[in-house]
């Protein structure tokens, strides 16, 4: 049965496991996330369900949410969310409006998908962008960290598409598979999964079941 939730990244620390192995794990606040709508066949095409997070105070609603959202908001019922994400699951037609989704929906042991957001690096070169190898770094040489060479001679006479050059790094989505579930506390609503998760501390992450388990 396909299971998803929003959550966001706290950081990194680590744990001993029953077995006392020392392993990495990334701490992640999964929801709680409120259902704030329900997509159906008849009605939207597909079937689907609208996950609220991260509630806004009160004091804050009226600056960050504009009329359409807060109307949207408003007939679910539920409290503004900062982020809303729809999710295609199997069992939609079982989730109703305003029901709480929190991090127990998973066990430990469990494989799953995690994408998020890469950390920005800024404008780079060909070598920090795409690991390409350095010129000779003494001895006369003139070439150190250029690009080289971009093209043919006169035919084709162009750069093809896609090749690697500088420019803008990271910033991207990400999908990391197959990660394991280490621990679940289902009261704080915390998954810890094993090694490293796209995107910086605070960053938005989506979990879903692994497709690849």
């Amino acid at each position: 049965m396909k299971k998803a939730i929003v959550g966001k990244k706290l950081g990194m620390t680590q744990i001993f496991l029953q077995d006392g192995r020392l392993v990495p794990v990334t701490v992640i606040q999964a929801g709680p996330c409120t259902v704030v709508q329900k997509k159906t066949m008849e009605k939207d095409g597909y079937e689907a369900v609208q996950f609220g997070f991260d509630a806004i105070p009160e004091n804050r609603v009226e600056k960050l949410v504009n009329k359409p959202e807060a109307g949207h908001f408003k007939k679910a019922g539920v409290a503004p969310m900062r982020t809303l994400r729809e999710f295609r699951l199997e069992d939609s037609a079982s989730y109703e409006i305003g029901q709480e989704v929190k991090a127990d929906i998973f066990a430990e042991g469990e494989k799953v998908d995690i994408s998020g957001i890469t950390k920005g690096h800024g404008f780079t070169g060909a070598i920090y962008r795409w690991n390409q190898h350095t010129g000779p770094m003494s001895h006369g040489s003139k070439y150190h960290r250029g690009l080289g060479s971009m093209s043919a001679n006169s035919d084709p006479s162009r750069v093809f598409k896609n090749k690697h050059m500088p420019g803008h790094y990271g910033v991207e989505k990400v999908t990391v598979q197959n990660i394991e579930i280490v621990k679940v506390d289902a009261e704080r609503s915390l998954l810890l999964v094993h090694g490293a998760v796209p995107g910086p501390k605070e960053g938005l992450l989506l979990i879903r079941n692994a497709i690849k388990a």
